[in-house]
Parts: C-alpha cells; structure tokens; sequence
C-alpha cells in the first residue's frame, strides 16, 4: 500500500488541511481580524510587530482550526480574544471635551457625568458657575478652588451661620433655611461666624475668583468688602446681610456694581442699622446701580433723596419692611429714572401728610407692587397712588386693611393697562368695578382669592368689560359659572351650552 501523504494529492483539488488557502479565500475574517489588530495598537500608541515575510500581512490564529467536515459549510476558527475599547474620549482634548459637556441640556444629566471618571469629575467642576457653600471650611481649606475653579456667583449665608447646639432646630425663612438652635436667639452674635474669619475668606474667595460677579455674605467688615472690590473689578451684584453704616463705607469700591441688596433686619435672626448715614454713603459710591433692595432699613427723606440724585440709572427699588422717618416718601419724586416699585411687608407706607402737597410723581415709574403690606391709613395710601399716577401695571397681593376706601385711590393711575389682586378679601366686587371701569386703557385682570368678590354681583358693564380683555383670570374663591356664562353668551359659543349654565347656577 501506498503511503497517502499531502505532497501525493491532487494539486487541482482543495484540500481540507491547506491552511493558507483557507486564510486567503475568507477575506472578510481576514480583514476583521488586520484591522483589529491595528487599532489595538494605535490606541496603545505603539508600532505593530513586524509580519514574516511569507504571511504577508495575514495574521494565523495560535491555535490551528480543525478541518470541516462539509465543504459547504461556512469556515468557523477559533480566533483569540481581542478586547477593543469603545471610549475614544481619551483622544479628545479637554477644551473639545467641555466643549461637548457644556451642550447638554439637562442639569441632572450633567451632575450624573461626574461619575464616569476622575477626568470628567474635573471637568464637570470647571463647568458650574454658580455655587451655595454650606460648610465654611470646604472654602478656607482651598478644595472649592480645586473642584469649582471657574465660579462667578457665590453664596456664603449658610456657611456662615452656625449653631453651638448638638441639635438645632430648622428655621425656615424666606431667605433661606437655617439650623438654629433656640440658645442662638439670645445674642445674635452666636449664631455667625466671627467677623476676622469673614473677612479672611472673602481676601481668600477673592484672590482666588477674579471673575467673580454675584456675592452673598453676611457678618462681614468695610475691609473684607474692600479685598474684594481690588480683586474683583467685575462684580455686578452684591447681597449684604446684617449690613450696617460702617460696612457701608466699602461699597463705593465696586466700581461697575449694579445690582445691591442691603438687609438690616431679619426679625428674631439679627438686626443692625442703616441709617440716613449709610445711604448716603452708598449713594456717592454706587452710582451705576440698576437695583436697589433695601430691607429692615432705618433711613428717611434725607438718604432716600440722595439715592434718587445721585444713582440715576436706578430703574428697579424694593423696600421691605421698612424702619423708615416719617416723609420718606416724598423723596420717590427725585427717582427719574425709575420703572418699578415694589413695596414688601411693611406695616405702613408714611404717616407724615405735611409734604404731601409738595409730593410730586415719578414720571417714569410703570410699575407698583404691594405684597403683605398693611394698608390702613388712607391718606398715606392715596399719597402713594399720587406719586405712581404714571403706572401702567398695578399688583396687590395679600394687602391687610385694603377695602374699598382704600382701593378707590388707584383712581389716580389713569394709563393701567395690567392690574392683579390677590388675597384682598375685604375688597368687593362694587369696589371692583368703580376702579377698573375708570381705566379705559385696560387690558389685563387677574382676580384671585378673593371672597367678596362675588359672580352673582357682576353687572353687564362689568360683564362687558371682561369681555374685551386680552388676559384674564376669574378665581375670586367662589362659584365662577356665572361669569363663564355671562362670557360665552357674548359669543356664538355660549348658545348650545346655555340650558346647562342655568342650571348649574341653581
């Protein structure tokens, strides 16, 4: 018998062991199996080995594959494992790759990017602009500049407030939430940091974010307010809690400010002085300001005077709960500039009518505002309605004492084209009609939560009126079928559904 042997076989004919055939007719295996190959080593940044001479780019597997049985069948081999990455981030550079970081839209999506690695951790802190710092020491220990090197808006408040009790209590405020314990209320001193500590990490905040535009900080001295202002020369809003006159002489060291509020008063947290003094401070230093806040203030005629003459880019004053002398008001006259109003939780307006007669108006002012104010003294209240007679847009909302004496002054604002009351339940629907008819601009009403303003008690005029608004809103508290029916009568709209109208009234 003849030995059978490869070299003896038919050289036409394909034979099963012919390896390198076998590699050279599957291309498609071959090319998956090159590229795979050169990737795993562009990513590795080194040079692929050099191939023999006689493979000529093919790479043969360390195991040899076993023949088929059926030539029919498709070729399977048993390649060894290649472990391809699919992070191609590492490639990017990192301006590209907060360039695509900063697209997407959703915050919490963004917040949930640093938890892929070290790399985008840091990333993602280069990103946020705005920060709450709740414990003082992450500042003054220098990780804030490490995670979040890019601030422009910071809030110090909480950080500042501590409590000496192992237990405190959650104090909630339309400031914030605070932790105090009932012991801190005896000295307000024991609840904030020391004014030296302040002013130290304001030096540090301050060399370490030039940047800086928004600030928030309490219990702080002139000298901490002053490294700030050298080291930030583009600050632009600035929140002084438990703000005093002495801190005051500060303030005219922010240069392009714009935007200040001033808190005096928080009633049962601390309390200091702003007086006439300090608002003439402000007013020499600050005169680009565009906002102006000023709560639990003490001043009067003289520091609101210098206010309106010398910041007259002033367009947006807020005064809450005011501490304020007797004839303030008529110091508003001197706001030429001014668009908008806004008085917040004050217990009265002015109780002075000696220079009521001399009050004059702000010509520019488009807007008046009134939120939990105490409005019982009509004089003081049409003097208000005076100095605003130019506003186009009126709001109250939830004013005790305004009954319909007392509304019947808005009278005096001839040009409202928006007015919105809320939570005046001692205004009626008479009294409603005798302001509102007598506005022959209007276009705007919202009536909401108020009880004695009743839908049985709309008259057809009034009816009539609410028919031409552009916007309107009809929720005084109590059954509004009435006025639903009363508008859809006016229209084709109201004919097929009158019958059920009617009997809802019922």
């Amino acid at each position: 018998m003849s030995s059978c042997s490869v070299e003896n076989q038919n050289p036409n004919k394909s034979s099963p062991l012919n390896f390198s055939n076998l590699w050279l007719k599957n291309e498609k295996v071959l090319d998956h199996v090159v590229y795979a190959t050169l990737r795993r080593f562009s990513l590795s940044n080194k040079h692929p080995p050099s191939l023999p001479p006689h493979l000529d780019d093919v790479t043969v597997a360390s195991s040899p594959p076993q023949p088929p049985t059926n030539s029919n069948k498709i070729l399977a081999f048993d390649f060894p494992q290649i472990v391809v990455s699919d992070d191609f981030t590492p490639l990017l550079s990192d301006e590209i790759l907060l360039h695509i970081l900063s697209k997407h839209p959703e915050i919490s999506q963004r917040n949930s990017n640093c938890l892929v690695s070290k790399r985008w951790l840091n990333l993602q802190g280069r990103l946020v602009k705005s920060l709450r710092v709740l414990d003082w020491d992450f500042l003054i220990s220098g990780r804030m500049f490490f995670r979040f090197p890019n601030l422009t808006h910071i809030d110090l408040l909480h950080g500042t407030v501590v409590s000496n009790s192992s237990t405190p209590n959650l104090i909630g405020h339309e400031l914030g939430s605070f932790h105090i314990s009932p012991d801190d209320f005896l000295c307000d001193d024991h609840c904030l940091l020391p004014v030296d500590e302040v002013d130290f990490g304001l030096k540090v905040l301050a060399s370490m974010y030039p940047n800086l535009r928004r600030l928030v900080v309490v219990n702080c001295s002139e000298i901490g307010l002053l490294s700030v202002a050298e080291d930030c020369p583009t600050m632009q809003e600035l929140v002084l809690h438990r703000c005093n006159d002495h801190l005051l002489c500060g303030i005219a060291a922010f240069t392009n400010l714009q935007i200040l509020k001033l808190i005096g008063v928080i009633d049962g947290f601390y309390k200091s002085l702003v007086s006439d003094r300090g608002l003439t401070i402000l007013a020499q230093g600050c005169k680009r300001l565009v906002k102006l806040e000023l709560r639990g203030c003490e001043g009067g005629y003289e520091g609101i005077k210098a206010i309106g003459e010398c910041c007259q880019m002033l367009e947006e004053l807020t005064i809450c709960d005011h501490r304020m002398e007797e004839g303030w008001l008529s110091a508003l006259s001197y706001y030429e500039n001014l668009k908008s109003l806004k008085l917040v939780s004050c217990k009265g307006i002015d109780q002075n009518p000696e220079l009521y007669e001399q009050l004059g108006f702000c010509q520019m002012l488009e807007r008046l505002h009134l939120e939990k104010c105490q409005l019982r003294d009509k004089q003081s209240v049409r003097a208000l309605f005076l100095l605003c007679q130019a506003v186009v847009e009126v709001v109250f909302k939830n004013c005790w004492g305004l009954n319909n004496a007392m509304f019947l002054n808005a009278n005096l604002c001839r040009r409202v084209k928006s007015m919105s009351i809320e939570g005046c339940s001692r205004v009626t629907t008479q009294g409603l009609e005798n302001v509102v008819l007598s506005w022959k601009e209007l276009e705007s009403l919202e009536v909401i939560s108020c009880k004695n303003i009743k839908d049985d008690e709309v008259t057809p005029k009034l009816s009539a009126l609410f028919s031409h608004l552009k916007d309107f809103k009809w929720c005084p508290g109590n059954n509004t079928s009435f006025l639903l029916s009363t508008r859809l009568s006016l229209s084709d709209m109201g004919k097929r559904g009158g019958k059920f109208f009617k009997k809802f009234q019922i």
